[in-house]
């Protein structure tokens, strides 16, 4: 029996000796070494069963595939005016108060009672849902410019909560005589060349001063120089 019990533990003190030393032990001797090890987490499989279903989504056609993180807004709604555009993201990054380049919830709730359309839990998400192509639960830029591409093309409803961000974000669909989305953005880009045409005139007037003030300074420039020929 003793001798039992000196051949156990001589047996558990040589795989010791042998890390020690710099040896490697097999796998299941390292394993029975370690000692037992804690069971995985019951998050890995919660995470990798969201997965599965998220690739049986795309492969059924119930969700899109996760778009490339290189955005161009340009080239991806080519029917806007570049104009247009820097207005939106102008729009975006000012009720994105984290900065991380999303929408969130809170935040569009935030936007939309400052627009004046407040909006219920529920209806915020559906907002988001109607333009969530990732399924993260908030808004990117380009889901932010879809809503308009979207109000552009006529696919939301009048009542709509993304409608009425389309609409008051931008113009005073009153005051504008708007009946739809597309006259909507026809009205916008009337108002854009209207601001463009102001813009220009501004600009000519501004470089007609300029070249007032060049030509009274060489006058007095050679009206200086004249008085002091006379001088000597």
């Amino acid at each position: 029996m003793a001798s039992e019990d000196l051949g156990c533990k001589l047996q558990r003190q040589l795989p010791r000796e042998k890390v020690q030393a710099g040896f490697a032990l097999p796998a299941p001797l390292a394993a029975s070494a370690r000692g037992p090890q804690p069971a995985p987490a019951a998050s890995a499989d919660a995470e990798l069963s969201a997965q599965l279903n998220r690739r049986l989504d795309i492969t059924e056609g119930a969700a899109q595939p996760r778009r490339c993180k290189v955005f161009n807004p340009y080239t991806e709604f080519p029917q806007f005016s570049r104009r247009l555009i820097k207005d939106l993201e102008r729009m975006f990054k000012l009720y994105d108060a984290g900065r991380d380049g999303f929408i969130d919830m809170m935040e569009l709730k935030l936007m939309m009672e400052k627009l004046g359309a407040p909006q219920t839990h529920l209806g915020l998400k559906s907002m988001i849902r109607e333009v969530d192509e990732d399924f993260d639960g908030k808004l990117s830029l380009r889901e932010f410019l879809l809503i308009f591409h979207k109000a552009a093309v006529g696919e939301l409803q009048e009542d709509s909560g993304l409608m009425a961000l389309a609409k008051l974000s931008e113009i005073d669909v009153s005051q504008e005589g708007v009946k739809g989305a597309k006259d909507f953005f026809e009205a916008k880009v009337q108002a854009l060349s209207s601001a463009s045409k102001f813009e220009a005139e501004l600009k000519a007037e501004q470089e007609e001063r300029k070249q007032e003030e060049e030509k009274r300074r060489l006058r007095q420039a050679a009206f200086r120089e004249l008085k002091a020929a006379f001088s000597t």
